[in-house]
């Protein structure tokens, strides 16, 4: 085991972290004195890390690492994969300017986007859980990690991470998942060994040639090429229109009188430069936790990014 410190810029709540879960996190087993633990396949593909972390009173997030990779690449990828790669202290003074965004930062403190770990591990996820309830999606994922990646513990508290690309493109089959998907998930191990989803390269790229890169994966359309992008990269300003109850979140919390217009959006968001991802997906947690029922919107048009 390596011993690691991650000292956070501004505001953050590892307990608002582990109780982010989405998609394959869903119901992430927490070990008793852990809170929150993390298996994953590295950035290099070469092997798997296991990351158990705890949060101290002054603030600054504990860890040890279980894996063949470089310590410091996974202390890295850590921090991508919670949000502790940017400035905290800098999101803090977008609320500041807008006192909207504000308000939701102080409902959620400390709260940062948690990420899947890798555009790889995403992608992967994207073709596992389409058409498919998220929980079924958990139990295809773990079958796979079962045979093919990597165990962490025994029992139940067993951690499983992912194959890496090279094991991933052993698989032949498995229950409940059809023929057409495995060959799209030999597509993404490709893919991800050729670097076509190093998360960097994404960013480096306008966001219409990003989408499009992803969208040239078998199987990855619109919705899973935005979901990669803005949940897997690290992105903090990279919008995309694909996220369709932003705008009657955005007229609830506004006050706006209805869902927001794109030129309503538009002017809102450009007000959190340059963390508009992350504006975004507050705001998705904000409505979400208040249990707003309110009708899904066309996604509005803006696709820029600075």
């Amino acid at each position: 085991m390596t011993e690691f410190t991650i000292t956070p810029d501004g505001a953050f709540s590892l307990e608002a972290a582990a109780g982010f879960g989405f998609g394959p996190n869903m119901g992430r087993p927490v070990a008793e004195g852990v809170r929150m633990r993390l298996a994953f396949v590295t950035d290099d593909f070469q092997s798997q890390a296991y990351v158990a972390l705890n949060q101290n009173d002054d603030g600054i997030v504990a860890g040890t690492i279980e894996s063949d990779a470089a310590p410091d690449a996974v202390v890295a990828q850590v921090k991508r994969i919670l949000s502790l790669d940017h400035s905290g202290e800098e999101w803090a003074s977008v609320g500041e300017k807008d006192p909207v965004l504000g308000g939701m930062q102080r409902d959620h403190p400390g709260l940062r986007p948690v990420l899947f770990h890798s555009p790889y591990e995403a992608a992967a996820w994207s073709i596992i859980s389409a058409r498919r309830q998220r929980s079924q999606g958990v139990i295809v994922r773990n079958r796979i990690s079962a045979a093919f990646g990597r165990t962490y513990g025994e029992g139940a508290n067993a951690m499983l991470a992912f194959p890496t690309p090279e094991r991933l493109l052993e698989l032949r089959e498995v229950q409940s998942l059809d023929a057409t998907k495995v060959e799209r998930l030999h597509a993404v191990a490709r893919a991800a060994l050729d670097g076509q989803l190093n998360p960097a390269e994404l960013l480096s790229v306008s966001t219409e040639e990003a989408l499009d890169r992803i969208q040239k994966l078998p199987g990855i359309g619109p919705m899973y090429s935005t979901l990669i992008l803005l949940r897997s990269t690290g992105a903090t300003d990279v919008i995309t229109g694909m996220e369709p109850r932003i705008a009657g979140y955005l007229g609830h919390f506004y006050g706006l009188g209805g869902p927001a217009t794109s030129q309503q959006i538009a002017a809102i968001l450009d007000g959190w430069h340059p963390f508009r991802t992350w504006g975004t997906v507050l705001t998705r947690v904000a409505g979400d936790s208040l249990g707003l029922v309110l009708p899904a919107t066309p996604p509005f048009a803006d696709r820029r990014r600075r």
